[in-house]
């Protein structure tokens, strides 16, 4: 859509990355332009040529930013949602963005399962091999 818009080859910077067939919700991207925009324009003019081009992703704002700023590096926090639904009706209106599962889950052992996951931890094993950031420790 910026390439559409603009004509400019940009490079476009994500806070983070998402997994196929995972929505994301609140991405906050960056983008360096050569023209002054107003957020509004910007907004609409984007908004329109995702429509144009089928995409089913909106720009829900958009903000003038210091030269500094990077949607990754900037982050304050992140949040992420993860849903299941345990019932024996397959889904319908949440197809896609939940986990189905038809059985009957012990929510108990889930959470005692989860505890172990609160709390700083080392994610080294986890790491690329050319990971950028500064600690593996979360």
């Amino acid at each position: 859509a910026v390439l559409s818009l603009t004509g400019e080859t940009v490079s476009i910077r994500g806070a983070g990355r998402t997994d196929s067939g995972v929505h994301a919700m609140g991405q906050v991207i960056h983008a360096d332009l050569s023209k002054e925009w107003s957020p509004y324009q910007l907004q609409n003019a984007l908004n329109a040529h995702l429509r144009l081009a089928g995409e089913r992703v909106s720009i829900l704002d958009v903000e003038a930013v210091a030269e500094f700023f990077d949607a990754r590096f900037s982050a304050l926090r992140r949040h992420y949602l993860y849903r299941i639904v345990s019932r024996r009706a397959p889904l319908a209106l949440e197809a896609g963005k939940a986990w189905w599962v038809p059985k009957v889950l012990d929510h108990e052992v889930m959470h005692a399962a989860a505890q172990r996951l609160v709390g700083r931890h080392d994610f080294s094993t986890f790491r690329a091999a050319h990971c950028q950031a500064n600690s593996p420790v979360r």
